[in-house]
């Protein structure tokens, strides 16, 4: 996704991270839906995120040096970056949605991407359940977000995926630092609108997901009881430069 072409937004919901209220919120409004060509999931729960989060102009938990970071500017282009390191408070920055630590760093699989400590990156469901008395794997529906060295973002999800098999994703699309963002069954989605009329609105009934099985779809972001962060990108009028 060239975000010289689509301007990124960050959405927060009531209960991830919580502390609103929030002037951007589900559902996507009509002013926002003229123009919205993709949405996708944000991160884990704040209290198990490893990271803060930043929106609307204030703080609403407290970033987290080197952590893993979303970071959208002002003209609505994104980076992805170990905080304090590759990305850092400017006076442009509108958004920061921080996840546990970097996935791929440099090009490469970070050593705790490919570690066996496989439970760092997050508890998953079962592989019959996400009830808490069935067993985590580490082969799970995960979710995660990157950039290449030309500023393209770049977003994957599936199913039976390990975290080193996530960052392997990255590396063959040419990420140069990504970073996981949500996990499980339940969460991961990415969805493109495509109106059928010229200047029509994004709508729930015409969109499409980009993997056919996630739980959630175009609906999503329209849907005034979601209550959990994600990101929308939608169509600019003139470049970004």
């Amino acid at each position: 996704m060239d975000t010289h072409l689509l301007s990124a937004l960050l959405y927060s919901g009531s209960k991830s991270p919580g502390g609103g209220p929030y002037h951007y919120t589900a559902p996507v409004e009509p002013t926002q839906a003229a123009s919205l060509v993709a949405a996708f999931n944000g991160g884990f729960l704040m209290d198990t995120a490893g990271g803060g989060y930043f929106a609307e102009g204030r703080v609403v938990v407290p970033l987290v040096t080197g952590a893993a970071s979303l970071v959208i500017y002002a003209n609505g282009t994104v980076n992805v970056g170990a905080w304090g390191n590759d990305v850092s408070m400017t006076s442009d920055v509108i958004g920061v949605r921080q996840n546990l630590m970097p996935l791929v760093e440099r090009g490469e699989p970070t050593a705790q991407a490919a570690s066996t400590d496989w439970q760092s990156w997050g508890n998953t469901c079962g592989a019959t359940s996400c009830a808490h008395s069935v067993p985590s794997v580490e082969q799970q529906w995960r979710s995660g977000v990157g950039v290449t060295v030309d500023g393209a973002l770049v977003y994957a999800t599936g199913p039976l995926l390990t975290p080193l098999q996530l960052a392997q994703l990255f590396v063959h699309a040419g990420v140069v630092r990504g970073m996981e963002l949500d996990i499980n069954p339940y969460w991961t989605f990415l969805v493109t609108y495509n109106p059928i009329d010229p200047g029509g609105f994004a709508a729930p009934g015409n969109g499409t997901r980009l993997v056919a099985n996630t739980v959630q779809g175009p609906a999503t972001p329209f849907d005034p009881a979601w209550a959990r962060d994600f990101v929308t990108l939608s169509a600019r009028t003139a470049s970004a430069g």
